[in-house]
């Protein structure tokens, strides 16, 4: 696990997207996984930063989306439809066809859980997989004593999830009670994944998954079984990680470096 801590905003969102852009060194077409939330939204920007400077092309490229909330029309500001159209393929320049979001309002879930999975599989696999993590160690919509080899499936939502969430829809109860989401061994199966997260509120955690037990009582503990992470926290995120545990980044964000690919 490679651990980086960013002093500022314009730290974190370009420390992930270096992250994100080592998967396009020698493979110019490539599968993102893409989560959702407050945490990504300086990654992308800094995304679309480097690609609208010409140092960065994501046109050919296939995206999908962690999960989506059941009942919600992929039209509806709320859904994670909407986000990744508005907050990622239009700013980042992906092409319509190739963006793939989990079918929340499917008459048949099931169904639909089986043909995204496949639809991964037939794209290749995800090479690079954003994650955030959840106040009780979710990875996507993966709750606490989720088997840890679950695929692409309908998830019932915990109350502490659904209250986080609850900022977006303006109280829990109008929260949507189950999503559709990728399985922990479908996120295992991306060859790089990133995880993002800020706030103290993380910061239990960060330090659950990275240094308690493997244990379905906190998902994101599975990762410290992948073989290529990139955790990339703010301060307070990390406030009970020990400091041998990470790299901080040592330059001010006047002194941002760009990579020229």
């Amino acid at each position: 696990m490679d651990i980086v801590v960013a002093a500022t905003g314009a730290q974190f969102a370009w420390a992930g997207s270096e992250a994100v852009l080592q998967a396009k060194i020698g493979n110019p077409v490539i599968v993102l996984g893409l989560a959702t939330g407050s945490s990504p939204l300086g990654l992308y920007a800094e995304l679309a930063r480097r690609a609208g400077e010409g140092e960065v092309d994501f046109s050919g490229d296939t995206a999908f989306a962690l999960d989506e909330y059941v009942g919600l029309d992929p039209e509806d500001p709320r859904s994670y439809a909407a986000y990744v159209r508005r907050e990622v393929a239009e700013k980042l320049g992906l092409q319509a066809a190739r963006v793939h979001v989990p079918d929340g309002m499917a008459p048949d879930l099931m169904s639909a859980c089986a043909s995204y999975e496949q639809t991964i599989r037939a794209a290749g696999g995800i090479d690079v997989q954003i994650v955030g993590i959840g106040v009780n160690g979710h990875l996507g919509f993966n709750e606490p004593r989720t088997s840890f080899i679950s695929r692409t499936r309908v998830s019932n939502l915990s109350d502490a999830t659904r209250t986080s969430n609850a900022r977006y829809f303006g109280s829990i109860d109008a929260v949507p009670k189950r999503s559709v989401t990728q399985g922990l061994g479908t996120i295992m199966e991306a060859r790089h994944i990133v995880l993002l997260a800020r706030g103290a509120g993380k910061a239990d955690a960060i330090a659950r998954a990275v240094n308690g037990p493997v244990t379905t009582a906190c998902p994101a503990s599975l990762l410290q079984h992948h073989r290529a992470v990139t955790m990339v926290l703010d301060e307070e995120a990390a406030g009970l990680l020990a400091p041998h545990t990470y790299r901080r980044l040592t330059f001010t964000d006047g002194q941002i470096p760009t990579a020229v690919r």
